[in-house]
């Protein structure tokens, strides 16, 4: 099998060793099944694009809106570099999945406008299917409504022209698109679980998501949360992909 590629952008360890190791369990991957680049330590490598079965974004503590100028620097040479990517993918049509900040970047990539408009603060929410989600593919095996993971300071507030929205939840109205016909971004995280996300709760309990005085009552209501269909939704990419 040619392996996917995980693209992370998290410094913390802990965290992005547990997004990978999520990936693999609930996408049903071996280690050698999933290659990893950690795109803040270092630049993007050439990159074979017909020896991968796709590519995965996983989620940043970087905000696409934020103003150019207050970027670190590499930040700027991350979305650079993701940027001269996705015209590589689009052009040459290799499976994509970008999760939260993979909104940002396939959605101002295309044209789309992101901004704070539709932030969601950490927990769930219950997404809904639009007509196109249900009949799309790779989510046609979900339930039309599910609660999942979510926890961004922006959002997709306009769509890219060519994009078909595929889910929205009651605060946010694009939390899946597709772009052609196998590109696709989601605002919630499909590799979250509850150990995964009280990890991430307690990392960046101080970087603008909650108030901190509020994270012991934050994590006892994600104790009690699920999401246990999002996860459905990498063992599908995987199996549709998968060459």
């Amino acid at each position: 099998m040619r392996p996917f590629l995980l693209l992370a952008t998290r410094a913390d360890d802990a965290v992005a060793d547990a997004e990978h190791a999520a990936i693999l369990r609930y996408g049903g991957l071996r280690p050698d099944e999933l290659l990893r680049v950690r795109l803040e330590r270092a630049p993007l490598p050439d990159l074979d694009l017909a020896g991968l079965s796709g590519v995965v974004v996983g989620g940043s503590p970087f905000c696409t809106s934020d103003p150019e100028e207050d970027k670190p620097a590499v930040q700027r040479r991350v979305e650079r570099e993701l940027a001269g990517l996705l015209d590589r993918v689009l052009a040459e049509d290799v499976p994509f999945l970008g999760a939260c900040y993979g909104v940002g970047t396939l959605g101002v990539h295309q044209g789309g406008v992101v901004d704070r408009t539709y932030g969601e603060p950490i927990g769930t929410v219950p997404v809904t299917l639009t007509d196109a989600g249900r009949a799309d593919p790779l989510f046609a095996g979900l339930p039309p409504v599910f609660d999942a993971f979510v926890g961004h300071k922006e959002a997709l507030r306009t769509p890219p022209p060519a994009a078909t929205v595929l889910a929205t939840s009651p605060d946010c109205p694009v939390q899946a698109f597709r772009v052609g016909e196998h590109q696709y971004a989601t605002q919630f995280h499909p590799e979250l679980d509850v150990d995964g996300i009280v990890e991430r709760v307690t990392v960046y309990r101080r970087s603008g998501y909650f108030p901190p005085e509020e994270y012991e009552d934050l994590v006892a209501r994600l104790r009690l949360a699920r999401a246990e269909v999002p996860p459905r939704l990498l063992a599908a990419f995987v199996q549709r992909y998968r060459r």
